[in-house]
């Protein structure tokens, strides 16, 4: 474009002064106008900086904490409580009739792993629970080489083995292993299909439970 332009140049100036002084005039407007849009052209933008990464933190939505009505409590017992889980609400309520005692954040299963639905009874109180399907493939010195896994699809590299997610204060509500524990909660939907709970909840919600304590699970 610029040798163009250049020898374009100097082919006119050679013709120049055989122009009329008033169509000169307007030939060099519009030929200054060419050439400052051609340069203009040229310019490239300046790179913009950068936006620095967020931290994980800021990225996880916080939930309101857990709510305790101490003048509940003392009314409280495995053979009074009943448990109510709200999905779109990500809220555990541990209840005396229609009081609410307990009011504890959760996050339960994500999309293609939700949660089941309904009256659940506790079947089973654990309080050192690790799952049967989800967690590490470990070497034998205990250094995690894939994290995350399933035992039912994975399969484990040569030289490591198998160990199950642990389930802090596992209050099992199936047959097929969802239940209620400690685990992340990230402000949504999550899981495999279990309900998360923050590590006080989850002790709060398990002392008072039994086997047999029925748990609701769905819209409320």
């Amino acid at each position: 474009m610029v040798i163009w332009l250049d020898s374009t140049r100097k082919e006119l100036q050679s013709r120049l002064i055989f122009m009329p002084p008033t169509f000169l005039r307007y030939f060099c407007t519009l030929l200054a106008a060419t050439l400052t849009y051609s340069a203009g052209s040229q310019i490239r933008p300046e790179p913009t900086t950068p936006q620095p990464l967020r931290k994980a933190s800021q990225l996880i939505q916080r939930q309101e904490p857990i709510k305790i009505n101490h003048s509940l409590m003392t009314q409280a017992t495995p053979d009074s409580v009943h448990v109510v889980i709200s999905l779109p609400k990500q809220r555990a309520y541990l209840m005396v009739g229609e009081q609410i005692v307990i009011d504890s954040p959760i996050s339960s299963g994500k999309r293609g792993h939700t949660s089941p639905t309904g009256h659940l009874p506790v079947l089973e109180k654990d309080p050192n629970h690790h799952s049967s399907l989800y967690g590490d493939f470990i070497d034998s010195s205990g250094r995690i080489v894939r994290a995350g896994v399933s035992a039912r699809i994975d399969s484990a590299p040569s030289g490591t083995h198998f160990v199950g997610a642990t389930m802090k204060w596992f209050m099992r509500l199936t047959g097929d292993g969802v239940g209620m524990h400690i685990g992340i909660l990230p402000g949504y939907p999550a899981s495999h299909g279990c309900i998360r709970m923050p590590r006080d909840g989850a002790k709060l919600f398990y002392d008072l439970v039994k086997v047999g304590t029925p748990v609701d699970v769905g819209d409320y």
